[in-house]
């Protein structure tokens, strides 16, 4: 099966790149235990750049991104702005799991059992 590539905005690389130098405690904790194809042998890449976003986290074989919502997530406005960032992944086939970091830093273990279901009901396909 050949791959569908995402195309994005060039700009967006190397703030990527700082991002990704950048982590959140929250994003650290769950790339942890995303890198190294950790999670149920899929590969996960950090800060990917996606149409005219950035994700936390991205798997192109089960076309799911991951989201780490801090607190600047909790604003009416940014709230909005998450909806339609979805709604634009989704758009072209993608699935968004949203994450809020106290969660992550809480019970990562309930975190990876949510992605862990979305990736066995991926593979019943």
């Amino acid at each position: 099966m050949k791959r569908k590539i995402i195309n994005y905005k060039p700009y967006l690389k190397k703030l990527a790149r700082k991002l990704r130098n950048n982590s959140t405690k929250a994003e650290r904790r769950l790339w942890k235990r995303l890198k190294g194809k950790q999670m149920l042998g899929y590969d996960f890449h950090r800060q990917k750049p996606l149409l005219n976003y950035i994700a936390d986290f991205y798997c192109h074989e089960l076309k799911l991104v991951l989201e780490c919502d801090g607190y600047s997530h909790n604003s009416e406005e940014a709230q909005a702005k998450d909806r339609i960032r979805e709604k634009a992944l989704e758009s072209v086939g993608l699935k968004v799991m949203r994450f809020d970091d106290r969660l992550i830093m809480n019970d990562i273990s309930e975190v990876l059992r949510q992605i862990e279901c979305y990736v066995e009901g991926f593979e019943e396909r």
